[in-house]
């Protein structure tokens, strides 16, 4: 099988509504920029049906794999798995609640491929989730920019972003070395 130009990474907890809308719309960006691609799906411990349904939609397109974890271990998990079976030249993350648009895919490309970037942030302007959780996310990304010295990053926690393949490669070989298991309990620990 050839190299895919593009491999969408989409992490998920109950989506099974979302899911058959977002593939389809995701399969129609790619076919009309004709891109080569695959989408996968991992279904991190969900309640719903969302498992069932990335059965059914793997059946009906070829390019959609799924993964599909026991039990809830969270979005980073969720990503490392879904890096670790990438083969696209660009790996693009995306959330499964449709916030996040698959029109945004071709430009997305085009910075990694033809603009030499090597990892774009999206950056969700208007959200579209209740005070709960827009004020903990900008007090998130306020205290991160002050923390990182990244000022340029507006949405620390957005699911939309695009990597170099070879990118996700070291992401995925630095979060499974040990170092990185150190340095996450530093980072972590109260």
């Amino acid at each position: 099988m050839m190299t895919p130009d593009i491999s969408v990474v989409i992490p998920l907890f109950n989506e099974q509504e979302s899911l058959p809308e977002l593939t389809d719309w995701i399969s129609k960006v790619m076919d009309a920029n004709r891109f080569s691609y695959e989408i996968i799906l991992v279904d991190d411990g969900s309640k719903d049906k969302s498992w069932d349904t990335i059965k059914q939609l793997s059946v009906s397109n070829s390019n959609i794999r799924g993964i599909r974890f026991r039990r809830n271990y969270g979005k980073s998990a969720a990503l490392n798995e879904g890096f670790s079976i990438s083969k696209g030249a660009v790996v693009i993350t995306m959330d499964a609640d449709l916030q996040d648009s698959p029109d945004e895919i071709p430009d997305l490309y085009k910075m990694i491929v033809h603009d030499g970037n090597d990892l774009i942030s999206g950056w969700k302007k208007k959200r579209h989730d209740p005070l709960s959780k827009t004020i903990p996310t900008r007090l998130f990304n306020w205290a991160t920019r002050k923390m990182s010295g990244i000022h340029n990053l507006h949405d620390f926690n957005c699911g939309l972003k695009a990597y170099r393949s070879d990118v996700v490669c070291r992401l995925h070989s630095f979060r499974n070395s040990e170092k990185s298991r150190c340095t996450s309990l530093a980072c972590w620990a109260p």
